[in-house]
């Protein structure tokens, strides 16, 4: 272990990877230096997400296998959303914790860590009162994955789902001023990032808080002739209700707007969107996804949906269900109902059994299969081009635009050794999330 070193461990979503590459851009300019193993560092720093139930008990268990493992001389940091709503059962659950660190307070991780030395644990001032910290110089609100990059808008929620705790964790939405997203964006551009993922709880809630309307297609508008070099855009966590027109005529018209779109929608059934406190006009989707699939023929929709929403019956269940086979998503990410306590929904409690949860979840997932191979089996014999992510000796291993890194498919093509990030490719074959293919010639994307 040397001085001055640190380890990060990022937990939860792409958000709070955001978070993390932050972080540790702070500690790399004030000296410290990152580290792969925990063993060999001084300052031990698990970024934790606290969102469901699951995530909690696995941020926990990371952070009592560090704290049983730390040598004399380290220190154990909890920084992210559990420390925002469980400062005190972490306290009592993980013996050893030197700091905590709020997740909308990751800038002052180089003060927090100056402090390790005196009082123990290091009681770090956690704010009640939901706040975001200033822009800081010099650090990008981004976190890069080979050729692509998250870059965050916008921080915390407005939205008053029923069933979710970000707003309890991450406070109401606040935006990043437009010229510091631009800024990032044009950083990244320098960097040579081919693919731009732009994320926030809701990326269509955009410059609310700044005065602005329709601020995400505003800023889309600013940003995009600023970094032409960038071909690939995408859009990730619209709301529904909050497409507007001019989004969609932006993305149908501006070659770097991926034709992708991830709409978490949650439910189908008017009632259960209503205990949900989530938008229940079923008919404005159907008239949305018809714009755009008009708009943009060849247009990827991702969505969530929950199964065993508190009073969900069989006949509302079902009801999603054929929403789904009506709808034909080309990808669909399906989840069980997680209890939140401190949630408005925490006084229907939690009366369905799990078993039954698993079940409908099971079916769900059938009928998504089905659609997804049939959505994917139509591409056979069209060409898409491929943003490469890796290479065996006989594979290019890639993405289309319809695909999101970690959460989609991927495409697996033979043919050839790319001479660029992009390559162009013929699609020969088709299974349930991936596809196969073969490189044919040089990408038409400019970069």
């Amino acid at each position: 272990m040397k001085r001055n070193t640190f380890f990060l461990l990022s937990l939860g979503c792409a958000k709070n990877t955001v978070d993390s590459a932050s972080m540790v851009q702070l500690m790399e300019q004030a000296g410290y230096q990152p580290v792969q193993k925990p063993n060999q560092a001084q300052v031990l720093i698990v970024n934790t997400c606290g969102f469901i139930q699951a995530a909690r008990d696995e941020a926990i268990a990371e952070l009592r296998n560090l704290a049983r493992s730390k040598k004399r001389g380290q220190y154990l940091i909890a920084a992210g959303c559990l420390t925002d709503r469980y400062r005190m059962d972490l306290l009592q659950h993980v013996q050893g914790l030197d700091g905590m660190l709020s997740s909308r307070r990751w800038m002052d991780i180089v003060n927090l860590v100056g402090r390790l030395g005196g009082a123990h644990p290091a009681r770090y001032e956690l704010p009640d009162v939901p706040t975001v910290g200033r822009e800081e110089v010099g650090v990008l609100r981004s976190a890069q994955q080979g050729s692509s990059a998250y870059l965050k808008i916008a921080d915390g929620c407005r939205r008053p789902c029923a069933f979710c705790s970000i707003p309890l964790i991450k406070g109401s939405t606040v935006s990043r001023p437009m010229q510091a997203v631009i800024a990032d964006a044009v950083q990244l551009q320098a960097m040579g990032v081919q693919e731009l993922i732009l994320i926030a709880q809701d990326t269509t809630d955009y410059g609310h808080d700044l005065g602005l309307q329709d601020g995400l297609t505003q800023l889309l508008q600013q940003m995009l002739p600023q970094i032409p070099a960038v071909p690939w855009v995408r859009l990730l966590y619209a709301y529904p209700g909050f497409v507007s027109e001019q989004l969609i005529e932006l993305m149908a018209t501006q070659p770097q707007l991926l034709h992708y779109l991830d709409i978490p929608l949650q439910h189908a059934h008017p009632d259960v969107l209503r205990r949900m406190r989530r938008p229940a006009d079923v008919d404005w989707t159907r008239r949305t996804v018809e714009k755009m699939r008009k708009a943009m023929p060849d247009l990827a929709l991702r969505t969530t949906f929950i199964v065993g929403y508190p009073g969900e019956t069989e006949a509302e269940f079902q009801t999603l269900l054929d929403f789904i086979a009506e709808m034909q998503f080309d990808r669909v990410g399906a989840f069980t109902f997680s209890f939140e306590p401190g949630t408005a929904s925490e006084a229907l409690g939690d009366p369905i059994p799990l078993a039954l949860k698993q079940e409908r979840l099971e079916r769900l997932m059938l009928l998504q299969q089905e659609i997804s191979l049939a959505r994917n089996q139509a591409l056979i014999g069209k060409t898409l081009d491929v943003l490469v992510e890796g290479q065996t000796n006989d594979l290019v291993i890639g993405r289309s635009y319809r695909d999101a890194p970690e959460i989609d498919g991927l495409i697996f093509l033979e043919g050839g050794i790319p001479t660029g990030p992009f390559v162009r490719a013929q699609v020969t074959g088709a299974l349930t999330h991936d596809l196969a293919g073969r490189i044919v010639h040089e990408p038409l994307v400019a970069h």
